[in-house]
């Protein structure tokens, strides 16, 4: 078959774009709906159009020829662009009813997805969204398939092929248990390196961060007793002993159990961003969920 524009059928490229994704005839008949033979045939015809076998099979499945490869990206624009078009032209945040998936660290649900939450559910009451870790090595794979629509990062950490935009500047400040031996006192840096201190690092090993760069800079080190992956449980572990943490100034507003100052040397803070691909970068639902982490997030 020659290739040609007005003998093409769009329900092969979303056929084509599913196998591959799902890398299975199997799963991609699952996905789009249809019967394997019904993909199989589908295949077959996308494989005259392109003259090429498009597919080699495998012992778990199939594997895209560089002819397919090639064919990925370009794909996805194409059925991007058609999902926009048949989009409705305007938005209506109150009689929406979807769902946003958000990719977002433990501090970004207390930092960013908390406020997001108490909006949404004022302006847009039907609207769900699931949130779910950020897997640096899956993201852009998972926001090109549609398996998430945003992901909370920094610009250090977005992909170069993804989108982008910064929420706030975050900065760093000291935390400790309310009835600290030292709370309500001012904190020398002799005393900041003295005290034993818990370290948040998503890795789960390290015993050395920014703050520890910092106090470097300054000729000194600090003692790091526990390093924890997740910032959920730093507090309890705050309260049942005399251990401090350097912690971004977010994850210690409104908390009456703690006491909170400055830290005696700067430390480096960091912006936080959001990420999304240019396959939703139109789309008017994702423009609107965009500007709303933009003004909740206390920048708009």
């Amino acid at each position: 078959m020659k290739a040609d524009l007005r003998t093409l059928d769009l329900n092969l490229l979303k056929t084509l774009d599913a196998l591959l994704d799902e890398r299975s005839v199997t799963r991609a008949a699952a996905r789009l709906a249809l019967t394997q033979p019904a993909v199989s045939g589908m295949l077959n015809r996308l494989r005259d159009y392109f003259d090429d076998p498009l597919f080699i099979r495998a012992p778990h499945g199939i594997v895209p020829t560089t002819r397919a490869e090639a064919l990925a990206a370009p794909i996805k624009r194409i059925l991007a662009d058609i999902d926009v078009l048949l989009q409705p032209i305007a938005f209506d945040p109150l009689i929406a009813r979807q769902t946003f998936t958000l990719a977002a660290t433990d501090y970004a649900l207390r930092a960013v997805i908390v406020p997001f939450i108490a909006a949404l559910k004022v302006q847009a009451p039907h609207i769900r969204v699931r949130v779910v870790p950020v897997e640096p090595e899956r993201l852009v794979t998972q926001l090109e398939q549609g398996k998430i629509d945003l992901a909370l990062l920094t610009p250090h950490t977005t992909p170069d092929e993804l989108h982008s935009r910064a929420l706030y500047d975050e900065r760093y400040v000291c935390m400790m248990r309310a009835n600290h031996p030292d709370a309500g006192k001012p904190l020398s840096l002799e005393r900041f390196c003295t005290l034993e201190h818990v370290l948040v690092s998503y890795e789960g090993e390290s015993f050395h961060g920014v703050t520890d760069d910092a106090l470097a800079k300054a000729g000194r080190e600090r003692r790091v007793g526990l390093s924890v992956s997740s910032f959920l449980v730093l507090p309890e572990v705050l309260a049942i002993s005399d251990m401090i943490a350097v912690v971004p100034q977010r994850m210690a507003e409104n908390r009456v159990d703690m006491f909170v100052c400055d830290t005696p040397v700067p430390v480096q803070g960091f912006t936080k961003s959001m990420a999304w691909h240019g396959r939703t970068h139109r789309n008017p639902a994702q423009v609107w969920l965009r500007e709303l982490l933009l003004e909740t997030s206390g920048r708009a």
